[in-house]
């Protein structure tokens, strides 16, 4: 993010937040405040009224003071833009600070110092605003969002969009699960994209991940009505042909929609989509189906088709909403953390003093993080994974040390088998300190960590199991725990934030 602000940008992003200033980077402690938008006074009033050096205030001054009210209204836009610098938006916010640089500019001070200061601090307030305008457009992390919306883009435009465009009926095709995987991989990643805290990359990120997960529900909803018998014949009853014209409708506005949440369609607006969806409803609705149950049970379906894909278009404005991507206050957050914290004490508690019971609480405390409630929103979800991961990376290790402890060798054990179990004391050991580690990857014990940790996956790919099944299964399962502690030793330094 670029430094430098001047004084008076800093007061504007104080007074869009209401707490001090620091370069965007807002932590736990910011909640959902709400933008202030009290008009600020002047900069200049030193320089005002009788008391002044001047009968009354000088040009310069009462043009600066007007200069200033423009940039309090630009401020708090600025502040919170998302977007990228090839946007319309953008473009505008930089062409009005560019004006207003000029208009600061114009100002003649008549080799006044009092003067020259006052034209300098609000040269420097818009100077401020523009490099944060562009820093967040060209963020490293804002041109990752990019980069995996485009990703999205692509599979949508080749796997959906496109062959409805060409006239291709969505019935004629099936949306493959591969698809819908690859989308759901983009979702993850996006989720994953670091933001150091800044509002602007909190709310680009936000935006990009409710669309891709919009999406992602839209295709799998397709993938389930693949497997129902329908439609019905136009036989079973007088309505059931018209309910199969919607229905074919309903395909058809899948396919818009998706197009319409990312970007791929110029022509029409999820509002007259919205429209059209709800037009449909009434029609389904005045059909007299009451006679037949299997035709009701069909309507009924159809109706549930048009509520999920109307639930997603209202996210031309989401995002707008700062509770909805500054996470602090959020009540699912909230519960998420006391569960984090307690998982903490359990961990400690284990690696301190062994086993002692904590499994119980452990599965008690993965039921509760299944019913948190993460509402469309995808950070939550990805803060709800990853706190179920940390409960059960501390279930793995108590169950590894109860295996240890109960395993007793008889004498005709395949040496292969022994081999394996070996391997396995080695990673309850390394497993005690991954839980226990509190660095970052550039760390010198993270990259130890990291050697060992694939030093004994080499050992049990070296294992050869001589064809003795039981063998075959433990190494399995001992190179699946490794893995699993590399990626939760990757999880805990990754830097991830809400």
């Amino acid at each position: 993010m670029p430094g430098g602000y001047s004084p008076m940008a800093a007061r504007w992003l104080c007074s869009l937040f209401r707490k001090p200033f620091d370069g965007g980077k807002r932590t736990m402690d910011h909640g959902s405040q709400q933008p202030h938008t009290q008009q600020m006074p002047g900069p200049f009033t030193g320089f005002a009224g009788p008391q002044g050096p001047y009968p009354g205030q000088h040009p310069a001054l009462l043009r600066l003071d007007e200069v200033q009210r423009e940039i309090a209204a630009l401020g708090p836009q600025v502040c919170s833009y998302s977007g990228l610098q090839s946007d319309r938006e953008y473009k505008r916010l930089e062409r009005e600070l560019t004006r207003l640089l000029l208009e600061v500019d114009k100002v003649e001070t008549e080799g006044r110092p009092e003067l020259q200061q006052a034209r300098k601090r609000a040269a420097g307030e818009v100077e401020g605003l523009l490099r944060y305008l562009e820093g967040n457009a060209t963020h490293p992390s804002r041109l990752a969002i990019e980069e995996l919306t485009q990703e999205v883009q692509n599979l949508l435009n080749e796997g959906v969009v496109g062959p409805f465009r060409q006239g291709q009926a969505q019935d004629a095709f099936e949306i493959s699960e591969e698809l819908v995987e690859a989308v759901q991989d983009v979702a993850m990643r996006l989720a994953q994209v670091k933001t150091g805290g800044s509002v602007p990359l909190r709310k680009a990120r936000y935006k990009a991940l409710t669309r891709v997960c919009a999406v992602q529900e839209l295709l799998e909803g397709r993938v389930r009505t693949q497997t129902l018998a329908l439609p019905l014949s136009d036989d079973t009853h007088e309505a059931v042909q018209r309910i199969n014209q919607v229905m074919a409708q309903v395909s058809g506005a899948r396919c818009q929609e998706v197009a319409l949440l990312m970007g791929l369609s110029g022509r029409d607006s999820c509002a007259h989509l919205a429209r059209v969806l709800t037009e449909l409803l009434v029609e389904l609705d005045a059909l007299d189906v009451s006679s037949n149950a299997a035709v009701r049970n069909y309507r009924k379906q159809v109706v549930e088709e048009i509520n999920g894909l109307l639930k997603h278009l209202d996210l031309e404005v989401e995002g707008e909403d700062t509770r909805r991507y500054d996470l602090a206050q959020n009540d699912s957050i909230r519960e998420i953390e006391a569960i984090r914290g307690r998982v903490s004490v359990l961990r400690e508690e284990v690696l301190r003093h062994g086993a002692a019971g904590q499994g119980t609480e452990l599965q008690g405390l993965l039921t509760h993080l299944d019913q948190v409630d993460t509402g469309r929103n995808p950070c939550i979800r990805e803060a709800r994974r990853r706190a179920v991961l940390e409960v059960q990376a501390l279930i793995t290790f108590l169950d590894l040390w109860e295996a240890l402890g109960r395993r007793n060798p008889g004498p005709d054990e395949p040496p292969p088998h022994a081999s394996v179990w070996r391997v396995l004391a080695s990673l309850g050991n390394l497993q005690a300190q991954v839980l226990g580690f509190d660095g970052k990857r550039a760390d010198k014990s993270y990259m130890v960590l990291e050697e060992l940790l694939t030093k004994q996956l080499l050992a049990l790919d070296a294992v050869d199991p001589q064809g003795d099944q039981g063998t075959k299964t433990a190494r399995k399962q001992a190179v699946k725990h490794a893995q699993n502690i590399l990626n939760y030793l990757d999880m805990k330094t990754d830097e991830w934030e809400y």
